[in-house]
């Protein structure tokens, strides 16, 4: 089949599914020899209106894994999106612990909205929560792996004579989709972090950064340590905050985070492709 744009589509807060999902769509367009073109739903301007792909497009579509799923806060959108006859790639981007069903569930929102999977694929990468787990992921090593995936992609596509009896890609994850992670503590309790919220510090300049760069516009322009909507734990505006004023100081939040830390450092889980 014909190529005629490679799209990279991505929700990505602290850049690692960007980098993924920028590496595989960029060695895409070359080996296809045609326009790429990127579409981040990361700012909530870019989700206001879901964009309409056609036939002829190849997007290689990616998002975070909270919880081993696609982010709740998330998943409405992506079922926004319309594939009209294009050629998808499902790309999810976990911590290091497992990524359960978020890649089918990711497929199985694409194949809804139009989309014919052709591909898909796992990366462990650094977590959104944590400094040091899985630290510096997607290294060279995976995006190396990203690269040869590519060409996979792109043979396969350029094989492929039409769409007719299409059947989407087979992925790792349960169908149907199971239940949300659930973290627990030492004694097997659940542990809840829905509400929790990053706090604030005195060093706090409201240079309004952090409103600017909330991925769901949740941060009160008006007053950075105000939160108006709620928090997916992203930790972008901790990441970007020039002064370090951000932060997350609730004790199950950091019982969970040190848990991942502990527990899912290693081994180092490589990339999960399908084709």
């Amino acid at each position: 089949m014909r190529i005629n744009t490679v799209w990279a589509a991505y929700f990505s807060a602290t850049d690692t599914t960007k980098k993924v999902v920028t590496q595989v769509a960029s060695r895409l367009a070359q080996q296809a020899a045609c326009p790429l073109k990127t579409y981040d739903f990361t700012s909530p301007q870019a989700r206001k209106q879901p964009k309409q792909f056609t036939a002829g497009d190849l997007v290689v579509f990616g998002t975070p894994v909270y919880a081993g799923r696609v982010p709740n806060l998330l998943i409405k959108f992506v079922a926004a999106v319309q594939g009209g006859g294009a050629l998808a790639v499902p790309v999810v981007c976990y911590g290091n612990r497992a990524y359960d069903d978020a890649l089918m569930e990711l497929r199985n929102t694409l194949e809804a909205g139009g989309f014919a999977t052709v591909a898909g694929a796992a990366f462990s990468c650094q977590h959104a929560f944590s400094q040091t787990q899985n630290a510096g992921r997607p290294d060279i090593s995976d995006l190396t792996i990203a690269t040869g995936f590519a060409d996979a992609v792109f043979h396969k596509v350029e094989a492929l004579a039409s769409l007719e009896g299409h059947t989407p890609v087979p992925v790792g994850g349960n169908d149907p989709i199971g239940p949300y992670y659930t973290p627990r503590d030492r004694h097997g309790n659940p542990i809840n972090i829905l509400k929790v919220t990053p706090k604030t510090s005195e060093e706090c300049t409201q240079c309004g950064l952090c409103a600017d760069e909330c991925p769901l516009g949740s941060i009160d322009p008006q007053d950075a340590a105000a939160m108006i909507g709620p928090c997916m734990k992203c930790n972008r505006c901790v990441r970007i905050c020039p002064v370090q004023a951000k932060y997350f100081d609730d004790p199950n939040y950091l019982y969970h985070k040190t848990e991942l830390e502990d527990q899912f450092s290693w081994p180092r889980k490589s990339p999960e492709l399908f084709l």
